[in-house]
């Protein structure tokens, strides 16, 4: 009936969505975060499920707020940046430098993932606590403001 009034029954998805490539092509997001060494969320995104991790890594990197140290005056960059091999790549690797921030990402064919283990089960670890949250695990809001806020709620619940 809708169709012969000229009406839809309306968009089926919202912003910064894409087809999900393990979900037979569903409509999904993507939630990239840094944390610290403690696992505490420092920096949070969300993107279509159909983009690539790395280029959600500089929009995060220039997220991270200001952090107090024990000595001196409060530092905006990590010392340090550990990443899977998904972020291997050389412009990534450039851009990090240049911003006084030594990369550890494993290479591609080269290193095996097990030593970066050490560092990468604290990210994992986070991961798994924002999936425990249902409202994270479905994506209920048709606005990416309203699912990035409700990310944004779940990592300030993980800090406390």
């Amino acid at each position: 009936m809708r169709d012969r009034l000229g009406q839809s029954a309306g968009r089926k998805r919202g912003p910064l969505t894409g087809p999900n490539p393990t979900d037979r092509g569903k409509p999904g997001s993507k939630i990239h975060l840094i944390c610290d060494r403690n696992g505490l969320p420092l920096s949070l995104g969300i993107s279509g499920a159909n983009m690539h991790d790395s280029q959600g890594l500089e929009p995060l990197v220039r997220g991270i707020p200001p952090i107090r140290s024990r000595r001196g005056p409060r530092r905006r960059k990590p010392a340090k940046l550990h990443a899977d091999k998904g972020y291997d790549y050389g412009h990534l690797r450039r851009w990090l430098r240049q911003r006084g921030i030594r990369p550890r990402i494993a290479r591609k064919g080269i290193e095996s993932s097990q030593r970066l283990g050490r560092h990468r089960w604290v990210v994992e670890r986070t991961v798994s606590w924002l999936a425990g949250c249902r409202r994270l695990h479905r994506r209920y809001e048709r606005k990416a403001e309203h699912f990035l806020a409700f990310v944004g709620i779940a990592a300030a619940l993980i800090g406390f």
